[in-house]
């Protein structure tokens, strides 16, 4: 029996033991954890006061001198200067104002001014104004010589359209179509 107790105290004394020698360690362990926080904070301070010391700048590493150019390239010549104008809201269809604006295309302001003048189509009247006012553009605000131009391009759009009714036979109504056009026009300088 006597056996019995030693090796039934002998589990009982080791687990003792066990459990003292754990409290042990981890009172010796917050101790140190203790001792160390310290020792690391003063260390990360240390560490952020180099970090925020002014670093030395390296200088950026010098360019190759550009090499003389052997051959100069010729530059281009300049573009002639564009004279625009436009007319917007014009009540005329721009299927009729394109028959006159493709006959004025691409020719002198001089030609253009005669053919509009004697012009038997409506559209005439308002490109032959657009063009001059064109003119007037280039003496004004580019300093050119408005009859030493011609029509570079001319353009016409269609603007909105205007809705009527007509009375009809019968109490019915049919539509009409008031078209609108936006004519815009550039002039270039005459090359001699």
């Amino acid at each position: 029996m006597a056996d019995d107790k030693k090796a039934a105290k002998k589990p009982a004394a080791k687990k003792e033991a066990k459990a003292k020698k754990a409290q042990a360690k981890k009172a010796e362990g917050k101790k140190a954890a203790k001792a160390k926080k310290p020792a690391a904070k003063k260390e990360t301070a240390a560490k952020g006061k180099e970090k925020k010391a002014p670093k030395a700048k390296k200088e950026p590493a010098k360019k190759a001198a550009p090499k003389a150019k052997a051959k100069a390239k010729p530059k281009a010549p300049a573009a002639p200067p564009v004279v625009k104008a436009k007319a917007r809201y014009v009540r005329i269809a721009p299927r009729k104002a394109r028959l006159i604006a493709d006959q004025v295309r691409g020719m002198h302001i001089e030609q253009a001014r005669a053919l509009l003048e004697f012009s038997p189509r409506g559209a005439a009247h308002p490109i032959q104004k657009l063009l001059n006012s064109a003119a007037a553009n280039a003496e004004n605000n580019h300093d050119l010589i408005g009859d030493e131009m011609r029509v570079a391009s001319i353009t016409v759009d269609e603007g909105p359209t205007l809705r009527r009714f007509r009375p009809r036979a019968m109490g019915r109504a049919t539509p009409i179509n008031k078209r609108t056009s936006h004519i815009a026009v550039a002039l270039t300088p005459v090359e001699d």
